[in-house]
Order: C-alpha cells, then sequence, then structure tokens
C-alpha cells in the first residue's frame, strides 16, 4: 500500500465504513418493502403524489420515503468517495472496488425505479437485491485491503513447517468462553479470579457432578439452543406448542452435552498442552477416561431418544449426524489437518437450525438452509479472532491455523469478509422469509457493532481487540436470533 498519511488513511476507512453500513441497511430496508409489500403504497418517485399530512402517514409509506432517502445519501456518500481516492491516495487494491461499486450504483436506482409500484415481478426485485449485493461486496473489499496489508508475511512464525498436527484446543461456534477469563498481553490461561469463580461454583454441586457437567461445555448450550428456538418459531411462528419446543430443546442439550463429552474424552491430550484447559476433567484424572466415555454414550441415547420418541424421526437423525460430525469429523478429521478446519466446520454448528426446524415441519426447507448459511458463515468470522489471540500456541503445538500458515494480516482480511458474506446471507434471510421491520433494524445495528469491533481490531492488532471483536460476534449472532424469535411471534 502507498504511502500516505494516516489522516487520509482514517478518512478512507470511515468513509468505507460508514458507506459499507450504508449500503447494508439500503439492501435490508428494500428487502422489508419488497416482503411488506410497501412500495404499493408509494406508486410514483420520487415522492408519494398526493400524499398530505393531514391524511396522516402510514408505517409502510416511512419505510419506501425511508428506502428513497437512505438511497440519496448513499449515492451522495459513492460520489464525495470517488472524489477523494481520485489519484494516488489511496492503493489501486482499494480504488479499483470503489470505482466498480460506484459504477453499479446507477444500474441500482434504475432497477430499483423499475420495482416501484405494485406489480413488481420477481425478476426485478431479485435483480435490485444482486445489484445491491454486488455494491456492498466491492466496498466491502476495499474496506478489507484498507484495512489490512498482505503482502508482508514476516508476522508468520512457522510458515510451511509443521512436522506434526498434535492438535490444540480451538473450540468453534464460541465453543468455550472460558476465553473471557483471558487477559491480553498474559499467559493465555485462566486467570486467578476466573478459577477462585470455578472453584465457588464447583461446591455447589455434589461429588464430581460438577466435573461431568463441565465435559458437556454448557456454555456452549445457550446458543445453540437459541438457533434451535429460533429455527422452530422461523418454521412455525406462534403456533408451535410449547410441549414440543421443550422436547426439542431437550434433545438438543443433550446432543451438545454428548458431543463435548466425546471431545474432551479425544483431545485430552491435547488439552494438557494448553494452559486454558490444562484443568480440566480428564486432563486432571478427576474423572477417569472409561467414565467419561459411558457418560458421553449415554447421553447420546438420551438425546437419540427424547428425539425419537417425542419429536420425529428426522430430528433425531439430525440429532446423530450432529454427534458425529463433531465427534468425528470436526475433532479428528478437520482440526488437526487443514487450515480451513473452522470453515468447513462452520456446518456443524448448523445442525441445530436444521433440527429445530425439521420438528415443525417434519422435513428441510429452503428458509431453514438460508439460517444454516449465516451460522455456517458466521463462524469464521467469529472464531478466527480466538484464533489470533492463541496463534503461538497454535503455532508451538504445529496446527495448521489460518493465523499460523497465513498470518496475521490475512487472518484479519478473512475476518471482515467472512463478516461481510455472513450480513450478505442475513439479507437474503429477510428478504426470501416472513421475517419484518424488526429483524432487519436488528441485523443492521448488530451488523454495524460488530463491524466497528472488526475494524478496530484491524487497527489496533491487538488482544484485547480480538477479545472484544469475539465476544461482539456472540453477540451479533445473539440479537439475529432474538429477532426472529420475536419477529415470528409477535410482528
Amino acid at each position: 500500500m502507498p504511502a500516505h498519511t494516516d489522516s487520509v488513511d482514517r478518512r478512507t476507512t470511515d468513509a468505507l465504513f460508514t458507506l459499507v453500513l450504508g449500503v447494508y441497511a439500503l439492501m435490508l430496508a428494500g428487502a422489508t418493502t419488497a416482503v411488506t409489500g410497501a412500495s404499493a403504497a408509494c406508486p410514483t418517485l420520487p415522492a408519494c403524489d398526493g400524499l398530505t399530512f393531514e391524511e396522516g402517514i402510514s408505517a409502510l409509506v416511512i419505510v419506501v420515503l425511508s428506502h428513497r432517502v437512505l438511497a440519496l445519501i448513499v449515492g451522495l456518500g459513492l460520489l464525495w468517495l470517488t472524489w477523494h481516492v481520485r489519484g494516488d491516495s489511496v492503493a489501486k487494491g482499494v480504488r479499483r472496488p470503489i470505482i466498480a461499486a460506484v459504477t453499479l450504483y446507477p444500474v441500482q436506482v434504475a432497477v430499483g425505479a423499475l420495482a416501484v409500484g405494485a406489480d413488481t415481478s420477481v425478476s426485478v426485485s431479485g435483480a435490485h437485491l444482486v445489484v445491491a449485493v454486488a455494491i456492498f461486496g466491492a466496498l466491502t473489499v476495499a474496506l478489507a485491503r484498507q484495512l489490512t496489508d498482505v503482502s508482508d508475511e514476516s508476522d508468520i512464525p512457522n510458515a510451511g513447517v509443521f512436522d506434526r498436527h498434535d492438535g490444540v484446543e480451538a473450540e468453534m461456534a464460541g465453543d468455550d468462553l472460558s476465553i473471557s477469563a483471558a487477559e491480553p498481553g498474559s499467559a493465555r490461561g485462566p486467570s486467578a479470579s476466573s478459577k477462585s469463580t470455578r472453584m465457588g461454583v464447583r461446591s455447589l454441586f455434589p461429588g464430581r457432578s460438577w466435573e461431568y457437567l463441565r465435559m458437556t461445555k454448557p456454555r456452549l448450550m445457550w446458543l445453540l439452543c437459541l438457533v434451535a428456538l429460533a429455527a422452530m418459531l422461523l418454521a412455525g411462528g406462534r403456533t408451535v406448542p410449547m410441549d414440543r419446543i421443550a422436547w426439542t430443546l431437550l434433545g438438543g442439550v443433550l446432543a451438545v452435552g454428548a458431543s463435548g463429552v466425546f471431545n474432551n474424552v479425544l483431545e485430552r491430550d491435547v488439552d494438557e498442552q494448553m494452559n486454558r484447559t490444562a484443568d480440566r476433567p480428564l486432563v486432571e484424572q478427576r474423572v477417569s477416561v472409561r467414565r467419561a466415555t459411558a457418560f458421553g454414550i449415554v447421553l447420546a441415547f438420551a438425546s437419540l431418544g427424547v428425539l425419537a420418541a417425542r419429536v420425529n424421526l428426522l430430528a433425531a437423525l439430525l440429532g446423530l449426524l450432529a454427534i458425529l460430525s463433531y465427534s468425528v469429523g470436526y475433532t479428528i478429521l478437520l482440526k488437526p489437518n487443514t487450515t480451513q478446519n473452522i470453515v468447513i466446520g462452520g456446518a456443524v454448528g448448523a445442525f441445530p437450525a436444521l433440527i429445530g426446524w425439521s420438528a415443525v415441519r417434519g422435513s428441510i426447507g429452503f428458509e431453514i438452509l438460508l439460517l444454516s448459511v449465516v451460522i455456517f458463515l458466521w463462524t469464521p468470522a467469529h472464531f478466527y479472532n480466538l484464533a489470533l489471540m492463541y496463534k503461538e500456541e497454535y503455532a508451538t503445538a504445529g496446527f495448521p491455523m489460518l493465523p499460523v500458515v497465513r498470518g496475521e494480516e490475512t487472518t484479519r482480511r478473512h475476518i471482515v469478509l467472512y463478516l461481510a458474506a455472513t450480513m450478505v446471507a442475513v439479507a437474503f434471510l429477510g428478504a426470501l422469509t416472513a421475517l419484518d421491520w424488526l429483524f432487519a433494524v436488528s441485523a443492521v445495528v448488530a451488523g454495524a457493532v460488530f463491524l466497528w469491533f472488526v475494524v478496530r481490531l484491524c487497527r489496533r492488532k491487538t488482544d484485547r481487540a480480538a477479545r472484544n471483536a469475539f465476544v461482539s460476534a456472540n453477540a451479533y449472532l445473539g440479537v439475529l436470533l432474538v429477532a426472529i424469535v420475536v419477529d415470528s411471534i409477535f410482528v
């Protein structure tokens, strides 16, 4: 990237960040307009002819006019950005996607004009969304290139050198939220206060029940249960019986617990190498391998029994596939052997969505595949922050995580791009389902917060920034899922 002042860099970054969010808000506003049929309430451009304040303004008219005003603001912002990046003020790799976005914007406006009115065809609305995605993608690429420079691979400590794959505890999708106890710049294990809290909690449980509970990874369960609940309500709305929800969540919790126990058993030697996992029950031999294995088998059969007897056979089959995919596919095959472990393994996190939907519909529908894609794409944007924090430990263990093999700058760029891909998938989810304005607003606000933390990570390049981005990723998905739940019931 050519030399230029920090002030120019920051203005360019801030402008790109703002326009990325502006275009994203425009995408979701357009999707909401299409889903609600709001354009029929204002079938003329640029304003609604004959509209008077005395008659009052309907919510649909407000949606349409907000979309058009936002389109004007984004268009002016793109013109300013085009002028700002002229000459050598930014690298060509940043300027070219900006020019592509500006070139596509008049096309987007023209297609949008065709989409105005009550008789808009599906093809026109689809083209409008596709062009918006292209503009959003171009601006995101420009932002990623502006924030990161991957021409220098000096930050790769052991690139291309992996004589062994001992593995490390690299939990996917928020698998071990004890990361919040690690202080940046310190040893990567749990802090003294965290250990003290853990000991206090342990004293509340009789015998070794706490050790068995820990192996099930209970802090992972809330998010996966929320995924399943959102999928169920997306499938059936407020008509889903409470007993069906309860049995499905119980079967899901048991499946998550079984997967966690098997992971503890299979990675007990690896856990011993990591400060933050060295106090796990199997490592410290507070639970024997044989008993842990038996406990995992009991949980697995209990999960399949509950889902088969109280939900349906498809949900039980998906539960079995989820347990096998995590315990065998991810833990044994993917983690030690490829830098794409977490990308491919992201499919495991989508199983709760499939189970929740099938519990209501008895089949797999297009809408739930969209939610599954959201979770699949979100996983790398979430997990790579954790990988940055534990980069040195992965390198020492010879584990092929992306920051070790490709470097920190490449990893940060991947975080930006996977977040953008997630946001696009969320936009399609909003456009192609019955989700309404609440989901759209939540997606924009939560996406803005997550992206802001990612931008700050790319600027500061610290463990604390990575930790904050990691936490914001959890919050982002949580907000989206809660929005789906509320939207499906009340809106």
